[in-house]
């Protein structure tokens, strides 16, 4: 063991005269480690908070959007969803129609948003079949000549509702039928076929899906609307949305998820610096009692020093014991709150021990993920700010001049 880590671990570990500083360098070494701890509860639940939300959403929605500009809009969706689908990158792409309606039961009334999907290309672009609680996607485009048409409604709206798989609501839009008193809305019955939980509050609240021919009458629309389309990694959507215009013109406007949800996205960047920032400050509230204690140690010890000098020790070896010892006192504090951090995330996030309101924050618990890169930064970081801590005590220690230290010894 070099000399100067032996005589920095005597220093912490043996008995001293004045016993408070070794309280003093007991609460820097748990302080430093409460704030390490804090910081990776923290980031680990802003990280899952994050991630749960762009899951969730990514899942219930397209990761892309185009629109059709030109004259006349999508005339043939069949060929353009053909067309972007050859693109790089596409995995799936699905025609969709989106309305406005009020619907209706026995037990009340809501205002929704109407989505006309085809059933057999849906499947590609968001996660509705994996969702499916009762019934079946399929069933929207399997209904006999005759019968009501069908819809898939979220839990909680059907919940709302109080209506089930069989039972039927009205649907009233603002087309209607053209009567001497004007245009007059006509309102539509139809069949609930399925219900679904996408795990996003806005969509099983606020969404009901029906067949492309369906919503066309409810609408009034003869043409669709817009093409979803699926990307193989979600972070090469915009470069997607650049390709569309390059292979395919002008004529086709698109955004991808990241341009449509930026302000959620920043606001939780925002929130996770902002935290970060905040539990920081503790671990240098720590630092600052790794200073105060090693002042008062070199106070304590400066006979000592004196006499290491005296013995052929150079002022540099002497600021690297001092060094050392505010270093073992960071790596100790750091290592305990890295582990007490990892321990209470991985419990938290297994048994799920903070819940929510699903209808404020769209998921019904806080997830925690600790990212490998944010636990590298935040050990870093602490171990930095321990080491800087340890400079100006160990260079007054180094100047100790052994003279003056051993005049009335």
């Amino acid at each position: 063991m070099p000399v100067e880590l032996f005589i920095a671990l005597r220093y912490l570990l043996a008995r001293r005269r004045q016993a408070f500083i070794s309280l003093i360098s007991f609460i820097s070494t748990i302080g430093v480690a409460v704030g390490v701890m804090a910081l990776i509860i923290a980031l680990a639940l802003m990280t899952g908070l994050q991630g749960e939300l762009r899951d969730r959403l990514l899942g219930a929605t397209a990761h892309v959007y185009v629109w059709k500009t030109v004259a006349g809009g999508i005339t043939d969706h069949a060929s353009d969803v053909a067309a972007l689908e050859g693109l790089r990158g596409v995995s799936g792409a699905a025609p969709a129609i989106v309305d406005k309606a009020l619907i209706s039961s026995e037990a009340g009334s809501q205002f929704i948003t109407i989505k006309g999907i085809d059933p057999a290309l849906e499947r590609r672009v968001t996660d509705i079949e994996p969702s499916m609680l009762e019934g079946r996607l399929d069933a929207l485009a399997t209904r006999a000549e005759g019968d009501l048409p069908g819809i898939l409604l979220g839990r909680d709206l059907a919940a709302a509702l109080d209506v089930t798989v069989g039972q039927a609501v009205t649907l009233l839009t603002p087309q209607g039928t053209l009567s001497p008193l004007g245009m007059m809305p006509r309102p539509r019955r139809a069949i609930v076929a399925g219900i679904y939980s996408l795990g996003i509050y806005e969509f099983d609240a606020g969404y009901g899906l029906v067949s492309l021919d369906f919503a066309r009458r409810l609408s009034g629309r003869e043409l669709v609307e817009l093409i979803q389309l699926r990307v193989d990694d979600i972070y090469n959507a915009p470069a997607v949305v650049s390709s569309i215009a390059t292979e395919l013109g002008d004529d086709y406007l698109a955004r991808d998820w990241s341009d449509m949800n930026r302000q959620l996205f920043s606001a939780l960047g925002l929130e996770k610096m902002a935290i970060s920032i905040t539990i920081g400050l503790i671990v240098i509230v720590a630092a600052l009692n790794i200073i105060a204690s090693l002042v008062l140690l070199v106070m304590e010890k400066s006979r000592d020093i004196a006499i290491l000098k005296t013995m052929g020790i150079s002022s540099g070896r002497v600021m690297v014991i001092f060094m050392l010892q505010g270093l073992v006192i960071g790596l100790a504090g750091t290592t305990v709150g890295a582990a007490g951090g990892v321990a209470a995330a991985w419990v938290l996030d297994r048994y799920r021990l903070i819940q929510i309101p699903s209808d404020v924050y769209q998921v019904s618990y806080v997830p925690f993920v600790i990212e490998p890169l944010d636990f590298a930064v935040v050990i870093g970081a602490a171990v930095l700010v321990c080491f800087l801590a340890t400079l100006y005590p160990s260079r007054q220690a180094s100047k100790v001049d052994p003279v003056q230290a051993l005049r009335f010894e």
